[in-house]
């Protein structure tokens, strides 16, 4: 168990899990709807079936590279002989299996939808091998779920959803950029494809940064939209200052604190601005 939990990086579930959890309560608010505990519990199983299901595809799809990489040969699970390439599709395939079928307990869109959600998560894997744009793949596989948790609860699209996905979009695009800084050298020996590699070190910071502009605004907007109070718009100071911070610690001529950058901060600011989010949506004041 500890192997698979490593394999598919469970820890990093914590990046879009907090924004399931807005588009849920969101939903529930927004249409003065009871909770339904088993939704919530179906939506987290979703999230964790999905996920899993895409970085074990990643890791198989990959796993030559990651054999070749000199930062990835001994870390990860496949090519250090820790999981067989065997094991981890079947994991993969386990993981898709029960993702769909857990939609289907949830209502007819998000079931006929699934296979949609799969195609993205899982098509990241391909993306680096013919574009740059890749990161922004990544980016709208994690969006998909604060829209996703939200038509659990309603079975429809609404705008307010779709600026945290959008938000989520950029965010993730952006920081994924910078860990994608480490591999500039070995991608362009493999012609792999990235942000890095197609304008430099220094460019690729820049786009990093706008993008999150881009989320910065999105995510106020979606305050504004929505009229929320106090406890969101203080959230949303932490989360821009987060972001903002991350880009303090990475130089071009520095990858010292990528880490620290892409983790850490990233996974903070995530848990801060659901809690304030959910404190506006539950707390009055």
């Amino acid at each position: 168990m500890k192997n698979y939990l490593s394999l598919i990086k469970f820890s990093h579930t914590i990046f879009a899990l907090p924004f399931a959890l807005i588009g849920f309560f969101l939903a529930i608010q927004l249409n003065t709807t009871s909770i339904n505990w088993i939704t919530l519990v179906y939506v987290i199983l979703c999230m964790v079936f999905a996920r899993s299901a895409a970085m074990a595809f990643n890791r198989y799809i990959d796993r030559d590279i990651d054999k070749a990489n000199p930062r990835t040969a001994e870390v990860r699970e496949i090519p250090n002989g820790t999981i067989t390439s065997k094991s981890a599709l079947v994991f993969v395939i386990i993981n898709c299996i029960l993702f769909i079928s857990t939609t289907y307990f949830i209502n007819p869109l998000c079931f006929y939808l699934s296979p949609v959600a799969l195609l993205v998560v899982l098509g990241y894997s391909l993306t680096k091998r013919f574009t740059a744009l890749c990161h922004l793949v990544l980016g709208l596989g994690l969006s998909l779920a604060p829209i996703g948790a939200y038509l659990a609860v309603t079975g429809q699209f609404d705008w307010l959803p779709l600026f945290f996905s959008f938000s989520v979009l950029f965010w993730v695009s952006g920081f994924d950029i910078i860990y994608a800084l480490q591999d500039e050298e070995f991608d362009k020996t493999q012609q792999l494809h990235s942000i890095p590699v197609l304008l430099g070190k220094k460019n690729a910071l820049l786009l990093s940064n706008i993008l999150h502009i881009i989320t910065a605004f999105f995510i106020l907007y979606a305050g504004y939209y929505a009229t929320l109070g106090l406890f969101y718009w203080i959230g949303s100071g932490i989360f821009i200052g987060l972001l903002s911070y991350q880009h303090l610690l990475v130089k071009p001529n520095d990858l010292s604190k990528v880490n620290l950058a892409f983790f850490t901060t990233n996974g903070i600011a995530s848990v801060l601005f659901a809690v304030f989010v959910l404190l506006d949506l539950y707390v009055v004041i």
